[in-house]
């Protein structure tokens, strides 16, 4: 007999293919639940760890910007001690792993430690070759460090760059732990659906496709919404909308904390540009959010009726503030100054006018104005400025007086772009400084010639002295009380070898602005120190002393007192008979520092003056506590001594003061024999000019000697 297939055998047949069918579709719809979490959670990390990087390459894109250019100056002029405090701000903050200051051609300058352990190394990392060689900011990583460089320019040329480096150890396991965190809250609704799935196992075909629109409802849609919203994010619309949900679960915990960590991004966004484009001690615009502000107008202006006026503005010897009151004062006179600028510039600037502080004392206005009204009003602000800076400070209960001075271009009549703007104005400025500070001057093409001639005479001032163009004349000095020679002061002569004799006060400041000084410096003493022993040992003449003049930059250098002690030591020259001659606002600029190097030459018998004594802004009270031996009255002084009866009574104030407190008076410029009987009268007790002796050169110094 055989079996039927019954009605019973086949309900449990459609039974049984219903449930395989059901079970089939269930384990579809959790196959693709699992596919779209890791789907979800590889959006969501790739999301994260876009918008990580980029936010890290933002920030250290405007941080490298912003170092570089702070370090312009400190590197121009080769000032460690700058350039270490700037490093060290940076390297407070997080995850900075190091900052490298570096030459042009790749070799350290600063690494931020202290002793500078890698100075002068060439830089032999992977990142090294194309740091160095490039022209903007460039940005490098590996898995380990997220390596940013940026060049340190002066105009045109590259003086070097600076490299950060972020460590991403702290990035990577954020993201880690982002992930995670993601990871387990998908798994944990997963495990609940599961559940949910497994008590409907019985259902028909029509309740698992009612569950995979709840769950298609349920968790896809909000989370494709996510992922969109990550993508607007990674793509920098940190505005995207993220959708809001009062779900309570697991899904809007998700979203509602997506929601949170979006507005997060935006306020953080927010505060970043914020900073980003504010000087925090002025409150005015910086120079990112000025440069940006200056390519928009200059944008707009063009074809248009309206013309911009660009005035680059310098305080007059600020470094005097930081050098005597300290930084404190220094940054209490920026923000008075930043005060009475905007107040001139709402006043007279018109509208539109932007102010900016560019860095450290410089700050920078736009104007705009019509085709024929520019110059007449970018003229009468910087005149207005001119007049308002003039007047005193008062800082810590003292006046001080500053002044400014102002470098002012047009748009588009002397540039076409922004960078070439900026250095017209940065010219004209210096211009404004060479014609006596505290005023303005307009930008002209004749102005590119003097900066050209410049440039060319630092570069061939460069190996000068080793080419023996440069060379050492003696201007001799008498004591007035019997006329009798006891010394000679070294004068420094460049004989150029195609414009013939260059003047002292031209090339002695280029050499002290671009640093050769500290070069020619020890070279000048060593030459005066081998002349004096030969007229020892050729003539005999035992109390016949060599002054030096040492420039303030070689005062601070650290190491002018071992350089002193190695040359005396190699030419055997006795130190009493050499005189150390330094500026009066070189001696006053750091007391303590300056007291200890002065103290430590006289102990070895060096004696130390004071040049161009009445030229400064201090007295003698105020010098008692720098060791001098005695002052050298100006020859502006000594000029008008027959004639003007101030200068007179000055100069015998200064003779008697000194006298009090036990030091010696020299008197420069003395060209006529009235002048060497009134200062003889007052007790003056050397002298030297040209009614005495014109300086010559060492043979014929011996021969005046002998």
């Amino acid at each position: 007999m055989s079996m039927r297939y019954g009605l019973y055998a086949r309900s449990v047949t459609v039974l049984l293919a219903a449930m395989l069918i059901t079970l089939a579709v269930i384990v579809l719809i959790l196959q693709r639940q699992d596919g779209m979490r890791d789907e979800m959670l590889a959006h969501s990390r790739d999301s994260l760890h876009g918008l990580v990087f980029s936010r890290l390459r933002a920030q250290g894109e405007g941080q490298a910007e912003r170092l570089a250019a702070s370090l312009v100056n400190p590197l121009y002029y080769f000032d460690l001690d700058a350039i270490g405090a700037a490093i060290a701000q940076v390297q407070r903050q997080p995850d900075v792993d190091y900052v490298i200051v570096y030459s042009a051609a790749g070799e350290v300058i600063h690494d931020g430690s202290r002793d500078i352990a890698t100075y002068g190394q060439v830089m032999d990392d992977v990142f090294a070759r194309d740091a160095v060689a490039a022209d903007a900011v460039r940005v490098q990583s590996d898995d380990r460090v997220f390596d940013v460089a940026a060049p340190v320019r002066i105009g045109e040329e590259k003086l070097g760059g600076v490299r950060i480096g972020y460590s991403l150890d702290s990035v990577r396991a954020d993201e880690n732990r982002a992930t995670a965190v993601l990871r387990d809250s998908l798994q944990e609704i997963g495990r609940r659906h599961l559940q949910w799935v497994l008590l409907l196992l019985a259902a028909l075909v029509l309740l698992g496709v009612a569950m995979s629109v709840i769950v298609q409802r349920a968790l896809v849609r909000p989370i494709r919404l996510l992922a969109e919203a990550a993508r607007e994010i990674e793509a920098g619309n940190f505005s995207a909308e993220v959708p809001a949900s009062r779900r309570n679960d697991e899904v809007g915990d998700l979203m509602r904390g997506f929601r949170r960590m979006g507005e997060s991004i935006v306020r953080h966004d927010r505060d970043i540009r914020r900073m980003a484009y504010t000087d925090i001690l002025t409150g005015l615009a910086n120079r990112l959010a000025f440069r940006e502000i200056l390519d928009q107008r200059m944008i707009q202006s063009q074809g248009a009726a309206r013309r911009l006026a660009l005035l680059f503005t310098d305080i007059d010897d600020f470094k005097r503030v930081n050098d005597t009151l300290g930084h404190d004062a220094g940054d209490e006179v920026l923000v008075s100054f930043a005060e009475r600028i905007r107040n001139t510039v709402e006043r007279e600037g018109g509208d539109g006018a932007l102010l900016a502080r560019f860095g450290g004392d410089e700050f920078v206005i736009l104007v705009e104005a019509t085709d024929g009204d520019i110059r007449e009003r970018a003229s009468r602000l910087a005149a207005r400025l001119v007049e308002e800076l003039g007047r005193p400070i008062a800082i810590e209960q003292r006046q001080v007086f500053l002044g400014i001075s102002i470098g002012v271009t047009l748009f588009p009549e002397d540039a076409s772009g922004a960078t070439m703007l900026m250095k017209n104005a940065d010219i004209a400025m210096y211009q404004a400084k060479l014609a006596g500070k505290n005023c303005y001057r307009f930008y002209s093409r004749a102005m590119d010639q003097a900066v050209e001639r410049r440039v060319r005479m630092e570069q061939d001032l460069r190996g000068a002295w080793e080419r023996g163009e440069l060379s050492l004349v003696y201007q001799p000095v008498f004591r007035m009380a019997d006329n009798r020679l006891l010394g000679a002061e070294a004068l420094l002569r460049w004989k150029h070898p195609t414009q013939g004799m260059v003047a002292p006060s031209i090339f002695i400041e280029v050499a002290e602005q671009s640093g050769l000084i500290e070069t020619l410096g020890p070279a000048v003493l060593r030459a005066a120190c081998i002349d004096a022993t030969r007229w020892h040992r050729e003539l005999g003449h035992d109390e016949l002393f060599v002054a030096v003049n040492v420039s303030p930059r070689q005062l601070r250098a650290g190491n002018l007192a071992r350089q002193i002690e190695d040359v005396l030591r190699e030419t055997g020259m006795a130190p009493r008979r050499l005189h150390l001659e330094l500026t009066e606002t070189a001696v006053i600029g750091d007391e303590l520092q300056i007291s200890s190097l002065l103290t430590r030459l006289r102990e070895s018998g060096v004696q130390v003056w004071l040049d161009d004594f009445g030229t400064g802004f201090s007295g003698l009270s105020h010098l008692r506590r720098v060791p001098i031996d005695g002052v050298k009255i100006d020859r502006s002084f000594v000029a008008d001594v027959l004639r003007d009866p101030d200068d007179l009574a000055l100069t015998t104030a200064i003779i008697a003061m000194a006298h009090s407190l036990g030091m010696t008076v020299v008197a420069e410029g003395v060209e006529q024999e009235g002048q060497f009987e009134v200062l003889r009268e007052r007790g003056c007790d050397l002298a030297q000019g040209y009614w005495l002796g014109h300086p010559m050169s060492s043979q014929e110094l011996a021969r005046l000697i002998g």
